[in-house]
């Protein structure tokens, strides 16, 4: 009996032995996929998880800038001088970004930068844009100013009386081509006296004209001082009536079309009534008005135009006897005067003072033109001395 339960025992042992070493083997492969399933679960929850949180965020975002565009836009609104500091910082981003891009890149946005300049400029306020223009417009009144301290020795100009005119003629034309175009060259009209029978004499009429000024003939005649030579083509004492006639119909047509003549010396013969009254039966026959260029104080002309029914002019001036400037202001003073007076002023120079005539009375011209004074040419001037 005690061997039986000996054995007995024994076999439990066994079987228990043999129970305990029983073990339960997965497969590999089961292993690896449960594994991946795991691992696969878990992505897929991190992306949706992500894409939630991406999603959430840049409707925040959104709903940020939305916000901030709204604030700008109420604060714009609300403060509208504030739009150019406001600008001004997105204009300079370009200058940023130069730095960092190639030379093309650089080049254009150069270009960018200074277009934006130019339109925060047109943008600034009035009186910044007008400042660089208020100081070109005081240099120029500096400029202008400059020959008038110059010219201190101008005296006081005063104003016109019922737009007084002034008439300008020049004397002895057809000598120097030269002189003649600065005496064309003032900015106001002229009558040129153009003298026949010289080298320029043609030539310096068709100038004349061309220039839109007045023509007249120079026409020659003895003085009192017998020594001295009027010059080609001249009426001289002891002339007949058809001598005198002949000799200006050809003075005339050498310089045609004219509009007048004047006398060039004559003082002798603008003293002789009967000689005169030959001259202006040949300008009234030719259609031409006389201009007494008054170089005698005994003239005959208002006896012999008054006798005849004739009309004339006469001269009231003579500007550079004395080829001074001091001379020809003084003088051209006293030609204001008379126009202011009778009306107009005729006041003869001489081509051969090109060297300063023209001058003066350039610088003379915009100050009598400011105070209402006209220029114009003798047939324009309305100082016809009629019977």
């Amino acid at each position: 009996m005690e061997k039986s339960n000996k054995r007995t025992t024994n076999r439990k042992k066994s079987t228990s032995r043999k129970k305990k070493k029983a073990k339960v083997y997965i497969p590999l492969n089961s292993v690896i996929s449960l594994c991946a399933i795991v691992v696969g679960i878990c992505t897929a929850f991190l992306l949706i998880y992500s894409f939630s949180t991406s999603v959430d965020f840049s409707h925040r975002k959104k709903e940020q800038t939305i916000v901030k565009k709204q604030q700008k836009e109420n604060e714009i609104k609300k403060a509208p001088e504030l739009t150019l500091p406001l600008e001004s910082p997105k204009k300079k981003a370009p200058q940023v970004a130069v730095k960092t891009q190639n030379d093309e890149n650089k080049i254009k946005n150069l270009k960018k930068t200074e277009a934006a300049k130019t339109e925060v400029k047109k943008t600034l306020p009035e009186k910044k844009v007008q400042e660089p223009v208020k100081i070109e417009q005081n240099k120029q009144k500096e400029e202008i100013k400059a020959p008038l301290q110059k010219t201190s020795d101008i005296p006081y100009i005063p104003p016109a009386v019922n737009s007084a005119k002034l008439v300008i003629v020049f004397d002895d034309g057809g000598q120097n081509l030269n002189q003649l175009a600065k005496c064309l060259a003032l900015p106001f009209p002229v009558t040129v006296a153009v003298l026949p029978r010289l080298p320029h004499s043609r030539e310096s009429a068709e100038k004349v004209r061309g220039s839109g000024n007045e023509v007249i003939l120079h026409q020659p005649m003895q003085s009192v001082n017998p020594n001295v030579n009027p010059g080609s083509g001249a009426v001289k004492p002891g002339m007949s009536e058809d001598e005198i006639r002949t000799l200006l119909f050809q003075n005339i047509n050498e310089i045609a079309p004219v509009t007048g003549m004047n006398n060039h010396e004559g003082s002798l013969i603008t003293a002789d009534r009967e000689q005169i009254s030959y001259v202006m039966k040949v300008a009234s026959d030719e259609g031409i008005f006389f201009l007494d260029s008054r170089t005698n104080s005994e003239t005959q002309v208002p006896y012999v135009a008054n006798a005849l029914g004739y009309s004339y002019y006469e001269r009231n001036i003579f500007l550079d006897n004395k080829k001074t400037r001091e001379n020809i202001i003084s003088e051209f003073m006293k030609g204001l005067s008379i126009a202011n007076k009778n009306g107009a002023a005729i006041m003869i120079g001489h081509v051969w003072s090109a060297e300063i005539l023209p001058g003066v009375l350039a610088e003379l011209y915009p100050l009598v033109k400011e105070k209402g004074y006209r220029f114009t040419t003798v047939s324009n001037s309305g100082a016809l001395i009629t019977p």
